[in-house]
């Protein structure tokens, strides 16, 4: 038969829960892709804004 847990037993098993999914959930949220060598982003337009309005 299986042994009652105390009540502090159940309430640290949930708590440790808790850490590890809000661990999880912040690891998870700053993993994102890895920063280009390059800072400076190509800008690359296909023509003037002058040219397009006309």
């Amino acid at each position: 038969m299986l042994e009652r847990t105390r009540t502090t037993e159940r309430y640290a098993r949930g708590f440790a829960a808790a850490v590890a999914a809000v661990a999880a959930l912040v690891l998870a949220a700053n993993a994102g892709p890895a920063e280009a060598d390059d800072p400076e982003p190509d800008r690359q337009t296909t023509a003037p804004l002058e040219a397009a309005v006309r």
